[in-house]
């Protein structure tokens, strides 16, 4: 293995700034250079959609990179000067501003970025960095009583759609499916939370095929096949995320949506990507499949990972459980592991009436996954499960969990 002396890492998100202070924490003393496209020093995101947007944090308590951290890290930082280019052979980054940087190890850690809906270009607002925010609370506070149109119900859409809802704001929310999340969590679970918006008093409608978005004298006017226009102040858009590789073009890195790495995150002994912009192999219950998950703790749990490797030359036995959460509608959705939406679903605790239950994925008889709606206990409770069949192999009897009935 070639020896860790020196390490860039490109891209300053959670992913990027996670690796810096794991590769610290397991005592590579060596010098590491950050680099990024913002100007701001490393952040958190997903609270920018719910705790900053609605009002209950200032933005300053999203920051990852506080001094103290910063300390303890001893990064050099590149902020504002994104990567343009790789050698890969060479470990050669190239910046905006011309500069080259090189190191004996390289990982990228660039992330995603929402993806653009192709019409409505300066019209439509997404939400996904600091500046994003700060724009749309400037438009928002510049306005009385905004009406606000958000085109996609899945997660980030719910939490913006909620938060604004909290701040007074009247909004609608666009789905283009019959339900929203119905190509992540399912038919069934889909269902069971299709009830959420209308109980919190937002406005949803699904089925809704937004084919164009266009200023008016009145405000922006959303275009929604077979429906009249639906007029708006303020129109966002949370149609999920692209990973960031273009500036990957003429290197030799393998991408097919993401750059192409092993369950460790490698792409070669001196070079990786961990985060957003992977594409990994998941050693899951069911079987090896490739991946790409933008989960926060996946992100986290990549860096933690690769250093164990790279710093300490071990290979992890602890097997990589994804997991994610979101708060929306005045529920918290929390999901383990990486179920397929076509993987049967059973209602192992709780009830639907009282909106508080866990609900297991199994495929083949064996357990993929499980979602719980506000059962946090529940699901803490649930997750051996999944790593006993990770850390064994074994498929898990299902039997102590299904409900009566079921054969």
């Amino acid at each position: 293995m070639t020896e860790l002396r020196s390490l860039i890492v490109v891209g300053a998100g959670l992913a990027g700034w996670r690796c810096c202070e794991e590769f610290r924490r397991r005592g590579f003393d060596g010098p590491i250079t950050l680099i990024g496209d913002e100007s701001h020093l490393p952040y958190d995101r997903p609270p920018l959609s719910k705790q900053v947007l609605s009002g209950q944090w200032p933005v300053e308590q999203t920051l990852l990179a506080t001094p103290e951290r910063l300390e303890r890290a001893r990064v050099r930082l590149r902020l504002a000067d994104p990567a343009v280019a790789l050698d890969s052979s060479t470990n050669v980054v190239t910046l905006a501003s011309g500069d080259q940087l090189s190191a004996s190890h390289v990982v990228i850690a660039t992330g995603a970025r929402s993806r653009h809906l192709p019409f409505g270009e300066d019209l439509v607002r997404y939400l996904r960095s600091i500046d994003d925010l700060t724009g749309l609370r400037r438009e928002l506070a510049g306005r009385h009583e905004p009406r606000v149109v958000v085109i996609g119900g899945g997660f980030i859409g719910a939490e913006v759609a909620t938060s604004l809802h909290k701040s007074g704001v009247g909004v609608t929310v666009l789905e283009a499916s019959a339900r929203p999340l119905v190509q992540v969590l399912g038919e069934t679970v889909s269902t069971w939370l299709a009830d959420l918006p209308s109980a919190a008093g937002v406005t949803l409608r699904s089925n809704q095929l937004v084919r164009n978005v266009y200023a008016t004298s009145d405000g922006l006017a959303v275009d929604v096949e077979g429906y009249d226009p639906l007029l708006a102040d303020i129109v966002l858009a949370g149609v999920g995320a692209v990973a960031n590789v273009e500036w990957l073009a003429s290197s030799a890195v393998p991408l097919d949506n993401g750059v192409v790495v092993d369950s460790f995150g490698q792409v070669s002994e001196r070079l990786a990507a961990i985060g957003d912009v992977a594409r990994f192999v998941w050693d899951g219950p069911a079987g090896s499949e490739r991946v790409r998950i933008e989960h926060w703790q996946v992100a986290s749990d990549h860096a933690a990972r690769l250093a164990q490797v790279w710093v300490r030359a071990e290979i992890p036995t602890t097997p990589l459980i994804p997991y994610f959460w979101s708060d929306q509608y005045g529920k918290k959705i929390q999901a383990i592991g990486h179920a397929s939406p076509h993987d049967e679903v059973d209602l192992v605790h709780g009830s639907l009436a009282e909106g508080k239950w866990l609900a297991m994925y199994s495929r083949g008889g064996v357990v993929t996954g499980f979602v719980g709606l506000s059962q946090p206990r529940a699901l803490t409770l649930a997750r051996p499960l999944l790593e006993r069949a990770h850390s064994r192999g074994e498929a898990l009897a299902l039997a102590p969990w299904l409900p009566e009935g079921r054969d």
